[in-house]
């Protein structure tokens, strides 16, 4: 899986009063725990706007027709949350955070009770929640695992028609020389708009 011509970064949407209310929200009370636990890296701290929640707010740019979402590993909730955020009012709007630290989830719960953001938490190892969950239009993770390990835990989904957003760093390069080719997934590489060297990998069931 090499040699993908990478994609113009995706257009920003237009982020609306409410939306950008309940991302300050969310926003506060992640500065309010991160004390407790290492929810973001704290040389982000400062910068949590643009280097966790415009990043985040691209996986919904990419896919704006999904509605259902499965966030693996959502940690501090990038970018399952925005999602959510994102999504909040919509019909059939649900994004289920998968997480297994137990902090973690009590603060996911946190969040989604003061934005009222649109999610369900899931805590558990991501093997053993996947496969219980609904089947949804897409899924998501962040600065999770390497590439081959993301497809291999969603690959079942995405060959029953999910999606896969996935957001990745400088090292994607080497990531995708490394992950088996899938002559039943459609591959795109897509810059990130908030970093330069970032990617994001969108995968989807090839169409016949």
């Amino acid at each position: 899986m090499t040699d993908l011509e990478v994609e113009k970064a995706p257009v920003a949407r237009e982020v609306d009063r409410d939306l950008a209310t309940r991302l300050r929200i969310y926003e506060e009370v992640l500065v309010k725990w991160q004390p407790k636990m290492n929810l973001v890296a704290p040389s982000t701290l400062k910068s949590i706007r643009i280097r966790h929640i415009e990043d985040s707010l691209q996986v919904t740019d990419i896919l704006p027709e999904a509605r259902s979402w499965i966030d693996l590993g959502s940690g501090g909730g990038f970018p399952g949350i925005v999602s959510a955020l994102r999504l909040r009012g919509e019909l059939g709007a649900m994004v289920h955070l998968v997480e297994s630290d137990h902090r973690k989830c009590a603060f996911l719960r946190e969040v989604s009770r003061e934005t009222q953001a649109p999610v369900e938490v899931h805590r558990g190892r991501i093997e053993d929640v996947l496969p219980a969950l609904p089947e949804t239009d897409a899924i998501s993770a962040r600065a999770l695992a390497s590439l081959s390990v993301l497809i291999e835990m969603s690959i079942e989904r995405l060959l029953n028609g999910a999606v896969a957003v996935f957001l990745k760093g400088q090292d994607v390069g080497s990531e995708l020389t490394q992950t088996p080719i899938y002559s039943s997934l459609t591959t795109r590489l897509i810059a990130s708009r908030t970093d330069p060297q970032g990617r994001i990998v969108v995968l989807g069931p090839t169409i016949s």
